[in-house]
């Protein structure tokens, strides 16, 4: 298998990690994470990523969820394998290595390694206020926030969720969304079994020529 690992650059840590625990050595793409504020945007950068890795490999092993409809109705020029998950988020809380489609609480803001500087709720804050002036910039964020109460740190083990440095904006970032700060554990499950080649019912696997769509990620909705 000539593969590729198209990821969220959220995701690169995560990868990494979960190759060297693998074994593996797959070359790495990485698809920049502030594509996510707009679902079509996103589809349009991993249409394009696609085809450009068509004419080098034969498998793209996919780390990054269905986020918000990104993969809808995206043609598979070569063989495309991605976890069975709605976003990162639901892929880093699986530690049982089932298919979930979301993972997450409501009312739960979830915190990863990436989460820093510009990606913090601090960083968001900010650049919320210079698009709009501080006054309504402070109004929105609330606003946006008013109903969430856990800011809750992802801890995998691939990463030092309890660096001083890291928990101080951390923290900082649930003072002013006003919500309680915890760790909660996450795993690399679901990237370890994609790297490996263990795709069972967690991922889609789509052969060249088809087209993704939410159907094929979520066949059936999650019985609870």
């Amino acid at each position: 298998m000539n593969a590729v690992i198209l990821a969220c650059s959220s995701m690169a840590r995560q990868v990494a990690a979960a190759q060297r625990k693998m074994g593996t050595g797959y070359p790495v793409r990485c698809v920049d994470r502030r594509y996510h504020a707009e679902p079509k945007e996103m589809r349009l950068q991993l249409i394009a990523a696609l085809g450009g890795l068509a004419g080098e490999f034969d498998t793209v092993l996919v780390a990054m969820g269905f986020c918000g409809g990104s993969w809808e109705s995206v043609y598979a020029p070569v063989r495309v394998v991605a976890p069975r998950a709605d976003d990162c988020i639901t892929i880093l809380l699986n530690r049982d290595g089932a298919p979930h489609e979301n993972l997450k609480e409501p009312g739960h803001i979830y915190i990863r390694d990436t989460d820093t500087g510009r990606y913090s709720l601090e960083g968001l804050r900010e650049s919320v206020c210079e698009r709009y002036g501080r006054e309504q910039g402070l109004a929105l964020f609330d606003k946006w926030f008013a109903s969430y109460t856990h800011a809750d740190i992802i801890d995998t083990g691939t990463y030092d969720s309890r660096a001083e440095d890291f928990l101080a904006q951390a923290r900082r970032g649930a003072e002013i969304a006003r919500c309680e700060l915890r760790h909660v554990p996450g795993g690399s499950v679901v990237l370890e079994k994609l790297v490996s080649g263990d795709w069972d019912d967690l991922f889609v696997v789509a052969e060249a020529g088809e087209t993704l769509t939410r159907d094929m990620f979520f066949p059936h909705k999650e019985q609870k």
